[in-house]
C-alpha cells in the first residue's frame, strides 16, 4: 500500500475506505467532503457514482433505501482523510483555475471524478503486483464484514454498516463466517462443560 499511497494517493484513500467501512465502490466514489463529519467521526452515504455508456460518469441514488446510512469511522481513518484533504488543497493550487472543484473526496488530481472502471483496472494491476491470489475490489467489502463478524460485532451493526436491506441478508451472505463462529462457540461450550465436570 505504501507505493500506492505515494504514487496514487486517491486510490490509496479509496482502498482504505473500502476496507475500513465496507462501502461499495460507487458509494465511496460519490462521497463528498460535505458528507464527511471528521470532528464526529461520521460519513453519510447517500449517493453512488456509476459510468453509463453515452452519458459518462453520473451520480445517482444508492442501491436501496437502507443503503442511505451513516457510518462511524475510527481515528486512524479520520487522520488519513485529513492528510488526503491537504493533498487535494495542494492539487488545487497546482491546477489553479483548471481545477474542477466538485467536492469529491476521491478524485483525480484536477478534481474530476474517478471512472469506476478505472478503479477496477487499477485494483487488478495492484493485486497482480503483490503476487497474491486474484481478488475483486468488492472483496474488500466482504473482508470488512467478515472481520467485523469474527471479532464478535453484532450482525445488526454489520448489516447497518453494509447498508443491507435486513440482518437476514447479512447472515445469509456471510453464513460461512457465522458457521465458523458457531463451531468456535461449540468448542468453547465443550471446554466449559469439561471444566464443570472436573469440579
Amino acid at each position: 500500500m505504501k507505493g500506492v499511497k505515494k504514487d496514487k494517493p486517491h486510490y490509496y484513500m479509496l482502498y482504505l475506505l473500502a476496507i475500513y467501512t465496507g462501502m461499495r465502490r460507487g458509494e465511496i466514489l460519490a462521497l463528498k467532503w460535505k458528507d464527511c463529519l471528521l470532528d464526529q467521526g461520521k460519513i453519510s452515504v447517500n449517493k453512488s457514482l456509476t459510468y453509463i455508456s453515452g452519458q459518462g460518469i453520473i451520480s445517482q441514488e444508492t442501491k436501496t433505501g437502507r443503503s442511505n446510512r451513516v457510518i462511524s469511522i475510527p481515528q486512524s481513518i479520520i487522520n488519513e482523510l485529513k492528510n488526503h484533504k491537504n493533498l487535494q488543497q495542494e492539487d488545487k493550487k497546482l491546477f489553479g483555475e483548471g481545477y474542477q472543484d466538485n467536492d469529491y473526496i476521491i478524485a483525480k488530481k484536477d478534481g474530476t471524478p474517478l471512472n469506476p472502471q478505472y478503479v477496477h483496472n487499477h485494483f487488478k494491476r495492484f493485486i497482480k503486483s503483490l503476487e497474491i491470489p486474484d481478488i475483486r475490489f468488492h472483496d474488500l467489502r466482504h473482508t470488512h464484514a467478515s472481520i467485523m463478524l469474527k471479532i464478535g460485532e453484532h450482525p445488526k451493526i454489520v448489516s447497518e454498516r453494509l447498508g443491507h436491506s435486513s440482518i437476514q441478508m447479512t447472515l445469509n451472505v456471510y453464513s460461512h463466517v457465522t458457521f465458523d463462529m458457531q463451531q468456535e462457540s461449540a468448542a468453547r461450550f465443550d471446554q466449559a462443560m469439561s471444566n464443570a465436570r472436573k469440579l
